[in-house]
């Protein structure tokens, strides 16, 4: 071989477009941080909308990746196709499901930025915390596109350092300390379990990219077997720490209450969207020949799941303090347990069956970072950030009752709020369709107890409180007000037109 050729072979062109979203994320964090030298402290709001014109510009950046072959780009390790067809060795591939993914996440990222304008103002270092919300967004917008586990856990990885240090961000606060240590040792955990799973992985099929493990499982030799079987287990179980699936979910309720309220929203969207995403790349993707190892297994933690998350919920105090909040959590953890009921489903009847939780991640994101954003309105009068304090909300801001019964009626899956509805029979239906006939009755009964705590709170907003103060109102700040009308008006518009989010259902995503 010529030395001209030899040099060709190493020439790699790159189409910047494929991978522009999370690349301008991470180049938007970088200059946020440099720009947090120089800016005056009375001006350091302007970090805060540089930060939320990157992310609307990365958001636009899918619109041309959506259009043409591009929404098959394969980028490899030597070169680049545009192929329709998965290619063996592909790292980073812009395909449906990846651009839903990075929709959802930088999507849940921007309504986080909006929610976090207040807080910098006043409470929390601006420089710092720009630059920490954008470098894990950036890692959450590479993970979905990732193809090699060597790609994924470094996206993983990305996502999910900076979060630790937004949680630990109120300094001098023991509470956001104790939940930054809590976040940090689980992750720290999840992080061991799920290296040591993908070096079991590596050892026993000598490869790094998801299809080619995929091929090379079937014909793992004898001897191997078995270190081919705990890498698989032990990689579902660095997952399972991720996403706080039961019994690895002890971080959440201490690590949501302690953290700023804007964090909080932001790891139950988007840092649960991140584990959620890895999750169904390591099964779906890379681990086929194993389905009937990990699908039952899903299927009893997402059984678990639920009913723990559920039931924490329904004993929450409305009187204790931080009550909202963790109701809120626990909601998450049991909203995570739906999300993998059609995750195990792929296991008996195909990855079709993955479109479910990409549709109910859809509407789970748009109405639960809505009700985050109007906790956040009325914790500015009443920072207890308890489930009483809303009560006679209407009397005082009606748009924001409104608006928050509507994103609880939405989780509990009951109309108005469409959408819900349909989300939940979608993936009930996933698991009846895979013939998990008992996983469907467990999820029945844990939508019936949901029902319970999430009525309860919305019945609050109408009920005037006996010490309720006259001329009490809940004033706004304008980003706040933007991301209740957002994710409001969204969420409308899919209840009136859940197509858009359901046809991922019918559809396989790889």
């Amino acid at each position: 071989m010529s030395a001209s050729t030899a040099d060709a072979s190493l020439v790699q062109s790159v189409d910047w477009l494929t991978i522009a979203p999370p690349t301008l994320t991470a180049l938007v964090a970088l200059g946020v941080l440099v720009a947090d030298l120089f800016v005056p402290a009375e001006r350091k709001q302007l970090l805060g909308w540089a930060s939320i014109a990157g992310l609307t510009a990365a958001l636009a950046l899918l619109l041309p990746l959506r259009s043409g072959d591009r929404a098959t780009f394969c980028l490899t390790a030597g070169a680049q196709t545009d192929s329709h067809a998965q290619t063996a060795g592909c790292s980073y591939t812009a395909d449906d499901f990846t651009l839903v993914i990075q929709l959802l996440v930088l999507g849940g990222a921007l309504l986080t930025a909006l929610l976090s304008l207040p807080a910098t103002r006043a409470k929390l270092p601006a420089g710092e915390y720009w630059f920490l919300l954008l470098s894990s967004a950036a890692g959450a917008a590479l993970l979905p596109a990732s193809r090699d586990l060597a790609t994924l856990v470094v996206a993983l990885e990305v996502a999910s350092l900076p979060a630790f240090a937004l949680v630990g961000l109120k300094r001098g606060d023991r509470r956001s300390s104790e939940a930054a240590l809590k976040f940090f040792l689980s992750s720290v955990t999840a992080t061991a379990v799920t290296l040591l799973g993908v070096s079991f992985v590596y050892a026993a099929t000598g490869t790094l990219h998801l299809t080619e493990i995929a091929a090379r499982l079937d014909e793992v030799p004898g001897q191997l077997q078995t270190l081919a079987e705990t890498g698989v287990a032990l990689t579902l179980v660095g997952f399972a720490f991720k996403i706080a699936a039961v019994p690895f979910h002890f971080w959440v309720p201490d690590t949501y209450s302690g953290a700023p309220l804007p964090v909080a929203a932001y790891l139950s969207v988007v840092g649960k969207a991140v584990g959620f995403t890895g999750l169904i790349l390591v099964t779906v993707v890379a681990f086929p020949a194993y389905a009937d190892v990990w699908g039952p297994a899903l299927a009893v933690l997402a059984a678990l799941t639920m009913t723990a998350g559920n039931v924490a919920a329904l004993r929450q105090d409305p009187t204790r303090a931080g009550s909202a909040i963790r109701l809120l959590a626990w909601s998450s953890v049991a909203q995570a347990g739906y999300l993998l009921v059609p995750i195990a489903a792929a296991a008996y009847s195909g990855d079709d069956q993955i479109g479910a939780t990409v549709a109910y991640a859809l509407m789970y994101a748009v109405v639960n970072l809505g009700a985050f954003a109007v906790v956040a309105l009325v914790a500015r009068t009443h920072p207890g950030k308890r489930i009483a304090d809303h009560a006679g909300l209407y009397a005082a801001s009606p748009a924001a009752a409104l608006a928050l019964a509507f994103f609880l009626l939405n989780l509990a899956g009951l109309p108005p709020g469409i959408i819900g509805l349909f989300a939940k029979v979608t993936v009930f239906s996933s698991a009846v369709d895979a013939g998990l006939g008992w996983l469907a009755v467990v999820m029945g009964v844990n939508v019936v107890i949901g029902l319970a705590y999430y009525l309860r709170w919305t019945a609050l907003l109408f009920r005037t409180p006996e010490n309720a103060v006259e001329g009490t109102t809940h004033r706004a700040p304008a980003p706040v007000t933007l991301a209740i009308a957002l994710t409001a008006v969204v969420g409308v518009v899919l209840s009136g037109y859940p197509q858009f989010a359901l046809r991922f259902a019918t559809a396989g995503l790889f």
